[in-house]
């Protein structure tokens, strides 16, 4: 016979009321007494009822996170957080693929039932302000990402800190002595992310008396390994060319340090190259990658909590925009040392 919230409550040694608070993911509950419930949850491997749920609230317990792509680990990452904090309050979560095209992103807004899904955890790319306003009433909505970030929508929206943080992988950079430094990921589309990333790489080269020099920007058509070894080959054709690459993700520079390696160029002595987003593979790639960590499990959590917030009625406030804390790694692409039990990290 499943196990029930009584049953987790008498094992706990807590009331129902306190494992209900505790199973949402609600604050007022101490660490002791949360953990005493969630070794509880664990040993009767306690699982919502879900159509007694949506009887009793309304909710079924199933969120919808959709992303552009599914084949970019850093999604991925973002996915598990998210996963894992939803699984914490006993959400489900639903994983759609809008391409990063308006239609079906407007298919993620407009398709959505309430006797399917709670709410929404969106990754948008082109979205306009008008269809965000036009969707006002219908199921709660988290912005994920820059697009929109600077235009007064109606959602609570969750960033990374990319003006800051690409200033800092640049500095990093300019700190290594290197004074002809690339920027590879503007896209073609000109997406928000790609630009704060650009305005951080510049506002670094300006503290440091360098010039931004147009031949050493390199746009992309995506954010994939390809694109960054193309880039990097006509980096490479330059009379002049770098000797380092900020890449505004890290899939671009495994690419780059593939068409660095083809030519026979040496990391970092001869091109130091710094990524952006911590993806495993930049880890172990040789030579390992130094980048740019987001908190991705603060990106989970915070976009859960507002969620579920919204959700649950006990966020009623103005939406807020938060953009998460990140760490500079460095590794061995820029002269770091990289061992399989760790490296080192800047914040």
């Amino acid at each position: 016979m499943a196990a029930t919230l009584k049953d987790v409550a008498q094992r706990a040694g807590v009331s129902i009321k306190t494992v209900s608070n505790v199973v949402h993911g609600y604050v007022h509950v101490t660490d002791e007494v949360r953990e005493r419930v969630q070794a509880a949850l664990a040993e009767l491997q306690y699982q919502p009822n879900l159509p007694a749920r949506y009887l009793r609230t309304g909710r079924v317990g199933v969120l919808a996170f959709a992303i552009p792509e599914l084949n970019n680990p850093y999604y991925a990452d973002i996915g598990n957080a998210i996963i894992a904090a939803a699984a914490t309050r006993s959400y489900t979560v639903l994983i759609d693929r809008t391409e990063g095209e308006r239609a079906n992103e407007l298919l993620v807004l407009d398709g959505l039932r309430p006797h399917l899904i709670d709410g929404v955890i969106l990754s948008p790319l082109v979205l306009e302000p008008e269809d965000l306003q036009a969707h006002r009433g219908q199921a709660p909505l988290v912005l994920l990402g820059d697009h929109l970030l600077d235009i007064d929508v109606p959602y609570d929206h969750i960033a990374n800190s990319n003006v800051t943080a690409a200033r800092l992988a640049t500095t990093h950079l300019v700190a290594l002595g290197r004074r002809r430094i690339a920027a590879i990921g503007i896209t073609l589309a000109g997406g928000a992310g790609g630009l704060r990333r650009l305005r951080g790489y510049s506002e670094a080269l300006a503290e440091a008396r360098l010039p931004v020099d147009s031949h050493l920007i390199v746009q992309v058509a995506s954010y994939n390994r390809l694109e960054g070894a193309r880039a990097m080959q006509q980096l490479l054709a330059l009379e002049q060319p770098p000797d380092a690459i900020f890449c505004f993700n890290d899939l671009l520079a495994l690419g780059a340090m593939r068409a660095l390696h083809e030519a026979g160029c040496r990391i970092p002595e001869d091109v130091a190259v710094m990524g952006f987003d911590d993806i495993e593979e930049a880890r172990f790639a040789m030579p390992s990658l130094t980048t740019i960590a987001p908190d991705k499990q603060q990106i989970g959590e915070l976009t859960v909590s507002f969620l579920l917030g919204r959700i649950e009625g006990m966020r009623t406030g103005p939406p807020e925009r938060v953009e998460v804390p990140f760490r500079l790694i460095v590794r061995e692409s820029t002269g770091g040392v990289t061992r399989i039990g760790g490296e080192i990290t800047r914040g």
